[in-house]
């Protein structure tokens, strides 16, 4: 059995961009729990749930965080999970805070960083790390590959034939 994925939010107002990863993760067939967490306003909850991630079950944590976006730095420091961060988009600057604070960590608490908003890429860097060791999902990233390459040509084809005579 597959090890499933924890998504994190700092706050409810990040699940509308969440729901896109709790699609893509639906799509393969990946086990998920999403939880609203605060580095800030619950930070005991917050180290917990990272300390206690990998004898739950998970393979794989995701956090999302805009503004000073400390979520997955603090999971990050409290597990030996990978941890994927998605920095969320603010009013104030446009997510920038939230992508300088979850990618610069410091040496030996690494977190993967997707776009501002990129919480589709956070799930299938989340499924590509589960497929290191899980041969079906393997083949299902392949297969979702050759359906987006097959998309691209079929696109070329029918723009060339509309505008190169």
């Amino acid at each position: 059995m597959s090890k499933k994925v924890a998504i994190i939010m700092g706050s409810d107002s990040d699940l509308p961009v969440v729901k896109t990863a709790f699609t893509e993760l639906e799509k393969f067939g990946v086990e998920y729990e999403a939880h609203v967490l605060s580095a800030h306003r619950t930070p005991k909850q917050a180290i917990a749930f990272a300390e206690n991630a990998k004898a739950n079950g998970f393979g794989v944590i995701i956090a999302a965080a805009g503004m000073a976006a400390h979520l997955a730095g603090v999971l990050a420091g409290n597990t030996t999970l990978p941890v994927i961060g998605i920095p969320m988009k603010s009013k104030v600057l446009d997510g920038m805070d939230a992508l300088l604070a979850t990618v610069m960590m410091p040496k030996g608490v690494p977190v993967a960083t997707v776009a501002v908003d990129g919480a589709a890429n956070a799930a299938i860097l989340a499924v590509q790390m589960l497929a290191i060791a899980d041969e079906t999902l393997a083949e299902k990233l392949a297969a979702m590959k050759a359906e987006m390459e097959a998309g691209v040509v079929e696109k070329d084809a029918k723009l060339s034939a509309e505008y190169n005579g």
